[in-house]
């Protein structure tokens, strides 16, 4: 477990552009009715999804960031040639190797450019975060591109009507830089990891076990809900609580409480542990289900866009999910 604040550090990197993408095609809970045996009212009563986006078929994570990063050059009129590393938080990459950023990082055009995928679930945009900040803080880059990006259609059993309603897809982009103004974006970071429960939720590579527990190998997501539920609600609850007690904050302090986009009965929960009231959280569920390391990017432009964020707002984003992991980080809002 760590924890950066405002005592340790001063940080001098800033968010300077957002940018998103969703595909074309939506699947609705109706669409879900003729696979399997379900209902709309049983899936927006269970998880507060009513659509969520599907990449076509021959549409993978990398196409996802590619979309994402031009949306946010044509809204920002930026330019990004001259960014000098590129992570890309994701569990659905294109291919173990050659990373995703690497792919963006050539999609792009860019020269003397670090590129590496980051994989921490859901918990991955939130970590992203927190590795550009450090680089950016210590000066060893000035520009670093941060997208968090998921194609989980394509590893989720449409034949399980416990996982199926779950899952969409999407893309978030933030670009972050150092600056010479000493109010950065960033003003507190935690993490925390249970590696002993990963076997509740995983999806499966080369091992046919995780530590002690067999696990089934057929690359699709495989989740204990009901598990995963009590581990959200106490730990990454408390977990919350942490973040905001070891940066004198309360809930009253902040602006915008943005957690992942689990479902919105894990959120509800979060929020009635933590002191946040449902007027105060953005959640990207509704409309695009769980889309793992994209839900935070995807709530948060979501809002932007529509003018909800407003400039030096304080903002709490909570990543959790497969590991079991959680990370967090305060930031005030730049734009």
């Amino acid at each position: 477990m760590n924890d950066i604040n405002r005592s340790d550090i001063r940080s001098n990197a800033v968010i300077t552009a957002i940018g998103s993408y969703v595909p074309e095609r939506i699947l609705t809970n109706a669409d879900l009715e003729k696979l399997v045996d379900t209902n709309d009212e049983w899936i927006v009563q269970r998880t507060g999804i009513k659509e969520r986006h599907i990449a076509a078929v021959h549409q993978f994570t990398s196409h996802l960031c590619f979309e994402a990063v031009h949306n946010m050059i044509e809204r920002y009129n930026i330019t990004v040639t001259d960014i000098d590393y590129i992570i890309v938080a994701t569990s659905t990459p294109d291919a173990v190797f050659p990373s995703v950023a690497s792919q963006v990082q050539s999609h792009l055009g860019i020269e003397n450019c670090g590129a590496v995928d980051l994989q921490a679930a859901c918990a991955g945009f939130t970590a992203a975060i927190q590795l550009a900040n450090g680089l950016l803080v210590s000066g060893a880059y000035r520009k670093i591109l941060v997208v968090g990006a998921e194609t989980l259609s394509k590893i989720t059993d449409y034949s399980d009507r416990t996982t199926c309603i779950l899952f969409g897809d999407g893309a978030g982009a933030f670009l972050m830089e150092s600056s010479d103004d000493d109010r950065g974006n960033v003003l507190s970071m935690y993490s925390k990891t249970d590696g002993s429960r990963g076997h509740q939720l995983y999806r499966s590579s080369l091992a046919s076990a995780i530590g002690d527990h067999a696990i089934h190998t057929n690359g699709m997501i495989v989740q204990n809900g009901r598990e995963v539920y009590r581990w959200a609600v106490s730990h990454v609850a408390e977990g919350v609580k942490q973040l905001m007690e070891r940066s004198r904050l309360s809930a009253a302090d902040i602006n915008w409480f943005i957690p992942h986009s689990a479902n919105m009965r894990i959120i509800e929960a979060l929020c009635e542990r933590t002191g946040f009231s449902l007027d105060q959280t953005l959640s990207s569920i509704k409309l695009f289900g769980n889309t793992s390391a994209a839900s935070i990017p995807l709530a948060i432009d979501e809002a932007v866009k529509a003018g909800t964020i407003k400039h030096d707002q304080i903002m709490l984003l909570y990543g959790f999910g497969g590991g079991l992991t959680q990370s967090g980080i305060i930031i005030r809002w730049s734009l």
